[in-house]
């Protein structure tokens, strides 16, 4: 039989032994989403804000949004990325048909005005954006080219009394009575007779046409003949047809 005191000390050894044994292990610090989770919700949650920013956000990229951050913190990082991707390719989608529906009737508006040969090359590459699905390339084309457009023409109605001669003589459109065939030209498919317009007709004028284009019109207002309702004048007709100078 053991002495107490060695009794004790083997008692002792066994308690530590049997705590070591019984220690809790200790868990692994959660780190969070890995970097590319993170990098997937970032551009997702960028790309959402921009659509939001333009108010045309699809009814239900939120709600994958709301997925995605749940699969993050459940540690399903592929289901995490699958869902961040679906996000941002529906706000990209949503933004891009955003500046699609802005550059469309630009293009109608366009469509309408007297356009210098480079101003219809720039309108052309517009509808060929829009033909391809390219929305913020046709709207930045169509909305520099209409602001551009719109400085220098102006719409003007016609009233009781006037005359294309009438008209071109204001100080606010040419100031020069002889330039009215330009007005004529660029409504050409408005006035059937250069010498009879109707109350209420709206005209497009370019208040910016070239030395070309001015000479031409002054030249033929001055040969034309006399003025006759009702007979639109050979010479008119070679006027429309000649080349339009730019």
């Amino acid at each position: 039989m053991l002495p107490a005191k060695y009794l004790s000390i083997s008692l002792l050894a066994v308690g530590l032994m049997a705590g070591c044994a019984t220690q809790p292990k200790q868990e692994p610090a959660d780190t969070g989403p890995s970097a590319a989770v993170t990098q997937a919700l970032d551009a997702a949650s960028a790309a959402m804000d921009n659509a939001k920013a333009h108010d045309w956000i699809w009814r239900d990229t939120e709600k994958y949004y709301a997925a995605a951050e749940k699969a993050a913190k459940e540690g399903d990082d592929a289901t995490a990325i699958k869902l961040a991707n679906k996000v941002r390719e529906q706000a990209e989608d949503a933004v891009n048909q955003y500046y699609l529906e802005k550059a469309k009737p630009m293009l109608t508006e366009l469509r309408g005005y007297s356009l210098s040969s480079d101003q219809k090359r720039r309108m052309d590459s517009g509808a060929t954006a829009i033909t391809q699905g390219e929305g913020k390339r046709a709207y930045d084309l169509l909305s520099a080219l209409l602001a551009e457009v719109r400085s220098a023409n102006i719409q003007y109605t016609v009233e009781p009394g006037d005359s294309l001669w009438g008209i071109s003589a204001k100080p606010e459109i040419y100031n020069n009575p002889y330039q009215w065939p330009l007005i004529y030209k660029a409504n050409s498919d408005k006035i059937q007779d250069a010498d009879l317009i109707h109350p209420g007709q709206e005209f497009s004028i370019d208040r910016n046409p070239s030395a070309a284009e001015v000479d031409a019109a002054v030249d033929h207002a001055k040969t034309r003949g006399a003025w006759s309702i009702g007979e639109v004048e050979a010479s008119d007709r070679d006027y429309l047809g000649g080349l339009r100078v730019r």
